[in-house]
Protein backbone atom coordinates (compact mmCIF):
# COMPACT_ATOMS: atom_id res chain seq x y z
CA UNK A 1 0.00 0.00 0.00
CA UNK A 2 3.04 2.29 -0.11
CA UNK A 3 2.07 3.64 -3.53
CA UNK A 4 -1.18 5.13 -2.18
CA UNK A 5 -0.97 8.88 -1.47
CA UNK A 6 -1.41 9.99 2.14
CA UNK A 7 -4.59 11.94 1.44
CA UNK A 8 -6.47 8.71 0.67
CA UNK A 9 -6.12 6.93 4.04
CA UNK A 10 -6.53 10.25 5.86
CA UNK A 11 -9.71 10.98 3.93
CA UNK A 12 -11.02 7.52 4.64
CA UNK A 13 -10.30 7.82 8.37
CA UNK A 14 -12.16 11.13 8.35
CA UNK A 15 -15.12 9.36 6.73
CA UNK A 16 -15.06 6.66 9.42
CA UNK A 17 -15.03 9.29 12.17
CA UNK A 18 -17.89 11.16 10.48
CA UNK A 19 -19.90 7.93 10.46
CA UNK A 20 -19.31 7.52 14.18
CA UNK A 21 -20.22 11.17 14.78
CA UNK A 22 -23.62 10.83 13.08
CA UNK A 23 -24.35 7.56 14.91
CA UNK A 24 -23.48 8.96 18.34
CA UNK A 25 -25.41 12.16 17.60
CA UNK A 26 -28.43 10.06 16.60
CA UNK A 27 -28.10 8.38 20.01
CA UNK A 28 -28.17 11.78 21.76
CA UNK A 29 -24.47 11.61 22.56
CA UNK A 30 -24.67 8.22 24.32
CA UNK A 31 -21.30 7.73 26.01
CA UNK A 32 -21.54 3.95 26.16
CA UNK A 33 -22.03 3.79 22.40
CA UNK A 34 -19.14 6.19 21.86
CA UNK A 35 -16.91 4.08 24.11
CA UNK A 36 -17.85 0.86 22.29
CA UNK A 37 -17.01 2.46 18.96
CA UNK A 38 -13.61 3.59 20.23
CA UNK A 39 -12.82 0.15 21.67
CA UNK A 40 -13.89 -1.54 18.43
CA UNK A 41 -11.83 0.78 16.24
CA UNK A 42 -8.70 0.53 18.37
CA UNK A 43 -8.95 -3.25 18.60
CA UNK A 44 -9.56 -3.74 14.88
CA UNK A 45 -6.80 -1.28 14.01
CA UNK A 46 -4.27 -3.30 16.01
CA UNK A 47 -5.41 -6.55 14.38
CA UNK A 48 -5.38 -5.09 10.87
CA UNK A 49 -1.96 -3.48 11.21
CA UNK A 50 -0.48 -6.90 12.01
CA UNK A 51 -1.61 -8.04 8.54
CA UNK A 52 -4.14 -10.50 9.96
CA UNK A 53 -6.79 -9.76 7.32
CA UNK A 54 -4.41 -9.88 4.36
CA UNK A 55 -4.32 -13.69 4.60
CA UNK A 56 -7.50 -14.39 2.65
CA UNK A 57 -7.06 -18.11 2.03
CA UNK A 58 -8.11 -19.37 5.45
CA UNK A 59 -11.32 -21.24 6.21
CA UNK A 60 -13.35 -19.72 7.75
CA UNK A 61 -12.30 -16.43 6.11
CA UNK A 62 -10.59 -14.06 8.51
CA UNK A 63 -12.66 -11.08 7.35
CA UNK A 64 -15.58 -12.65 9.20
CA UNK A 65 -13.89 -11.43 12.38
CA UNK A 66 -14.70 -7.85 11.38
CA UNK A 67 -18.16 -8.58 9.94
CA UNK A 68 -19.78 -10.95 12.40
CA UNK A 69 -19.46 -8.93 15.67
CA UNK A 70 -21.31 -5.80 14.43
CA UNK A 71 -23.91 -7.84 12.52
CA UNK A 72 -24.49 -10.02 15.58
CA UNK A 73 -24.87 -6.92 17.74
CA UNK A 74 -27.48 -5.52 15.34
CA UNK A 75 -29.45 -8.78 15.50
CA UNK A 76 -29.32 -8.78 19.30
CA UNK A 77 -30.53 -5.18 19.49
CA UNK A 78 -33.57 -5.92 17.31
CA UNK A 79 -34.28 -9.21 19.09
CA UNK A 80 -34.23 -7.92 22.68
CA UNK A 81 -36.53 -5.50 24.50
CA UNK A 82 -33.68 -3.36 25.80
CA UNK A 83 -32.20 -3.21 22.33
CA UNK A 84 -35.49 -2.14 20.78
CA UNK A 85 -36.00 0.47 23.50
CA UNK A 86 -32.59 1.94 22.60
CA UNK A 87 -33.40 1.80 18.89
CA UNK A 88 -36.68 3.65 19.35
CA UNK A 89 -34.86 6.56 21.00
CA UNK A 90 -32.56 7.15 18.03
CA UNK A 91 -33.05 10.23 15.88
CA UNK A 92 -34.11 9.25 12.34
CA UNK A 93 -33.04 12.62 10.90
CA UNK A 94 -29.43 12.05 12.00
CA UNK A 95 -29.54 8.44 10.85
CA UNK A 96 -30.67 9.69 7.44
CA UNK A 97 -27.87 12.27 7.34
CA UNK A 98 -25.43 9.50 8.21
CA UNK A 99 -25.85 8.14 4.69
CA UNK A 100 -23.98 11.17 3.30
CA UNK A 101 -20.77 9.29 4.18
CA UNK A 102 -21.53 7.03 1.24
CA UNK A 103 -20.39 9.81 -1.10
CA UNK A 104 -16.77 10.01 0.15
CA UNK A 105 -16.74 6.22 0.45
CA UNK A 106 -17.47 5.93 -3.26
CA UNK A 107 -14.65 8.32 -4.14
CA UNK A 108 -12.28 6.36 -1.88
CA UNK A 109 -13.27 3.14 -3.64
CA UNK A 110 -12.67 4.74 -7.02
CA UNK A 111 -9.24 5.92 -5.87
CA UNK A 112 -8.43 2.42 -4.60
CA UNK A 113 -9.51 1.04 -7.98
CA UNK A 114 -7.15 3.46 -9.74
CA UNK A 115 -4.33 2.01 -7.64
CA UNK A 116 -5.44 -1.54 -8.51
CA UNK A 117 -6.62 -2.41 -5.02
CA UNK A 118 -10.30 -3.08 -5.68
CA UNK A 119 -12.15 -4.23 -8.82
CA UNK A 120 -13.94 -1.80 -11.10
CA UNK A 121 -17.31 -3.37 -10.28
CA UNK A 122 -17.03 -1.90 -6.76
CA UNK A 123 -16.98 1.65 -8.14
CA UNK A 124 -19.55 3.90 -9.82
CA UNK A 125 -17.89 2.96 -13.12
CA UNK A 126 -18.95 -0.60 -12.41
CA UNK A 127 -22.17 -1.76 -10.72
CA UNK A 128 -21.93 0.33 -7.55
CA UNK A 129 -24.56 3.07 -7.55
CA UNK A 130 -24.47 3.56 -3.80
CA UNK A 131 -23.35 7.16 -4.26
CA UNK A 132 -26.98 8.01 -5.10
CA UNK A 133 -27.91 7.14 -1.52
CA UNK A 134 -25.41 9.63 -0.17
CA UNK A 135 -26.42 12.39 -2.56
CA UNK A 136 -30.13 12.10 -1.72
CA UNK A 137 -29.66 11.59 2.04
CA UNK A 138 -29.62 15.32 3.00
CA UNK A 139 -32.86 15.83 1.05
CA UNK A 140 -34.50 12.94 2.88
CA UNK A 141 -33.34 14.24 6.26
CA UNK A 142 -34.48 17.80 5.56
CA UNK A 143 -37.75 17.29 3.71
CA UNK A 144 -38.66 14.00 5.38
CA UNK A 145 -37.94 14.73 9.03
CA UNK A 146 -37.47 18.49 9.47
CA UNK A 147 -40.04 19.89 7.03
CA UNK A 148 -42.07 16.66 7.06
CA UNK A 149 -43.33 17.13 3.53
CA UNK A 150 -42.37 13.63 2.38
CA UNK A 151 -44.85 10.88 3.16
CA UNK A 152 -43.93 7.80 5.17
CA UNK A 153 -44.32 5.51 2.12
CA UNK A 154 -41.80 7.65 0.20
CA UNK A 155 -39.33 7.51 3.11
CA UNK A 156 -39.83 3.77 3.36
CA UNK A 157 -39.30 3.26 -0.38
CA UNK A 158 -36.12 5.37 -0.26
CA UNK A 159 -34.76 3.26 2.57
CA UNK A 160 -35.61 0.04 0.75
CA UNK A 161 -33.96 1.17 -2.48
CA UNK A 162 -30.83 2.39 -0.70
CA UNK A 163 -30.71 -0.80 1.35
CA UNK A 164 -30.78 -2.74 -1.91
CA UNK A 165 -27.87 -0.67 -3.24
CA UNK A 166 -25.94 -1.43 -0.03
CA UNK A 167 -26.61 -5.17 -0.23
CA UNK A 168 -25.55 -5.17 -3.88
CA UNK A 169 -22.10 -3.70 -3.28
CA UNK A 170 -21.56 -5.62 -0.02
CA UNK A 171 -22.36 -8.90 -1.77
CA UNK A 172 -20.03 -8.22 -4.70
CA UNK A 173 -17.34 -6.78 -2.45
CA UNK A 174 -17.21 -9.84 -0.20
CA UNK A 175 -17.18 -12.24 -3.15
CA UNK A 176 -14.40 -10.22 -4.83
CA UNK A 177 -11.95 -10.91 -2.00
CA UNK A 178 -9.27 -13.40 -3.19
CA UNK A 179 -10.49 -16.34 -1.13
CA UNK A 180 -11.79 -19.88 -1.77
CA UNK A 181 -15.23 -18.25 -2.08
CA UNK A 182 -14.28 -15.62 -4.68
CA UNK A 183 -16.78 -15.25 -7.52
CA UNK A 184 -16.07 -11.77 -8.90
CA UNK A 185 -13.17 -9.44 -9.62
CA UNK A 186 -10.69 -12.05 -10.78
CA UNK A 187 -8.97 -9.49 -13.03
CA UNK A 188 -8.42 -7.29 -9.95
CA UNK A 189 -9.41 -8.84 -6.61
CA UNK A 190 -10.63 -6.83 -3.67
CA UNK A 191 -7.44 -6.66 -1.64
CA UNK A 192 -7.60 -3.01 -0.56
CA UNK A 193 -10.25 -3.62 2.08
CA UNK A 194 -8.03 -6.14 3.87
CA UNK A 195 -5.65 -3.33 4.88
CA UNK A 196 -5.88 -0.66 7.56
CA UNK A 197 -7.76 1.68 7.57
CA UNK A 198 -9.97 0.39 4.75
CA UNK A 199 -11.04 -2.62 6.82
CA UNK A 200 -13.45 -0.18 8.49
CA UNK A 201 -15.61 -0.12 5.37
CA UNK A 202 -16.90 -3.66 5.94
CA UNK A 203 -16.06 -3.57 9.65
CA UNK A 204 -17.86 -0.36 10.66
CA UNK A 205 -19.33 1.81 7.90
CA UNK A 206 -21.40 -0.89 6.15
CA UNK A 207 -22.88 -2.31 9.39
CA UNK A 208 -23.66 1.22 10.60
CA UNK A 209 -25.38 2.14 7.34
CA UNK A 210 -27.31 -1.13 7.47
CA UNK A 211 -28.33 -0.41 11.07
CA UNK A 212 -29.45 3.13 10.15
CA UNK A 213 -31.73 1.82 7.39
CA UNK A 214 -33.25 -0.88 9.60
CA UNK A 215 -33.89 1.55 12.47
CA UNK A 216 -35.58 4.10 10.21
CA UNK A 217 -37.67 1.42 8.51
CA UNK A 218 -38.77 0.06 11.87
CA UNK A 219 -39.79 3.53 13.01
CA UNK A 220 -41.73 4.20 9.81
CA UNK A 221 -43.55 0.88 9.96
CA UNK A 222 -44.44 1.26 13.64
CA UNK A 223 -45.75 4.79 13.19
CA UNK A 224 -47.75 3.67 10.15
CA UNK A 225 -49.38 0.89 12.17
CA UNK A 226 -50.26 3.30 14.97
CA UNK A 227 -51.92 5.66 12.49
CA UNK A 228 -54.18 2.91 11.12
Amino acid sequence: MNNVPLYLPLGFVATVLLTCYFLVKAAHGNRILASLLIIWMVGQSVVAITGFYTNTQTIPPRFMAMLLPPVTLILIMFATRKGRNFIDLLRPDQLSLLHTVRVPVEFCLFALYSYQLVPQLMTFEGINFDILSGITAPLIAYFGYHKKVLSKPILLIWNLICLGLLVNIAFHGILSVPSPFQRFGFEQPNIGLTYFPYIFLPGLIVPTVLFAHLVCMRGLLISKQKSI
